[in-house]
């Protein structure tokens, strides 16, 4: 009887060691399962909000954004920050977390980084069966004063002037530009529609240069879909480090903890999946961009 309880005893100590080694395996792995298996056919790429954040907040958000990029093989990093290659989120991704030793490519502000180049940076990846993807980044407020003004005036320096060249001489399947700075209103914000006429100039050269997406830091996290061009926000801390609201084409539905989290992006010949990440891997939202600017989500 003895030897029983022993064998009994053994058995039940072996299975717990494995039940407790598998919790310690996927302890931190994303709660969500995303999609099925990641497809070799598909690009995956991460956006996320640049600038400073406490260090704690800043070291979930990164712990986060490795595991990502390590269970969907994410080719680089996109991040919307006016500060460029001296922004502290990138100098502590690429020196701590090894999985996100990726290429990663700022939008910036020549005025904050004193960049000589107009243009932040200008990327094509290839995707499938030939198809391509262009990412270009520019500096925000440099581009609305372009259009503001309504003129290139020949200028090669003029922010305006070097993306629609930059666009025209490439004919990739999607583009994606990105700036530091949202081009839409998000919710209530008497300040910022004075900048509408801005903003709708800006608007109209997309649609014109056949632009898919308009990639952005956020005061708030917001996806518009205006004609072809999906304009989306990369969530950022407030300086309360709250939560704030999650709009949609205008519309408020939720008030979460995605504040301090990031974008996942799988973008195929013919669709753009953008899956909205909270800092805990929750999936707060997915929205789907189809090929020839149909959408949904």
């Amino acid at each position: 009887m003895e030897k029983k309880t022993s064998w009994v005893c053994t058995v039940v100590t072996q299975v717990s060691l494995c039940f407790a080694l598998y919790i310690a395996l996927n302890l931190g792995h994303p709660q969500n399962f995303i999609y099925g298996r990641p497809t070799s056919l598909d690009l995956h790429f991460i956006s996320v909000k640049g600038g400073f954040r406490p260090l704690q907040k800043q070291l979930d958000l990164l712990k986060q954004m490795e595991m990502v990029a390590k269970t969907y093989r994410a080719r680089f990093v996109v991040s919307s920050s006016e500060l460029g290659e001296d922004d502290p989120l990138f100098q502590n991704a690429t020196q701590l977390f090894p999985t996100l030793r990726l290429p990663w490519y700022t939008s910036c502000s020549t005025r904050t980084s004193k960049r000589p180049e107009v243009g932040c940076f200008a990327e094509k990846f290839k995707i499938s069966n030939g198809k391509t993807l262009d990412i270009i980044g520019v500096d925000t407020e440099l581009l609305q004063e372009s259009a503001l003004r309504g003129s290139l005036s020949g200028n090669r320096k003029n922010q305006l002037h070097w993306m629609i060249r930059t666009l025209e001489r490439n004919t990739s399947n999607w583009r994606i530009v990105v700036g530091y700075q949202p081009l839409v209103v998000c919710g209530e914000n008497n300040e910022k529609m004075e900048k509408q006429d801005v903003f709708e100039n800006l608007r109209r050269i997309f649609m014109k240069l056949e632009v898919n997406v308009y990639l952005s830091g956020q005061d708030c996290t917001s996806h518009t879909q205006q004609s072809s061009v999906a304009f989306i926000g990369n969530p950022c801390l407030n300086q309360k480090e709250e939560p704030y609201s999650f709009f949609v084409n205008g519309n408020s539905l939720l008030s979460q903890e995605l504040a301090n989290g990031f974008l996942l992006h799988r973008v195929s010949p013919m669709q753009i999946v953008t899956y909205y990440i909270t800092s805990s891997g929750d999936i707060a939202y997915k929205t789907v961009l189809q090929q020839k600017g149909r959408e949904a989500m």
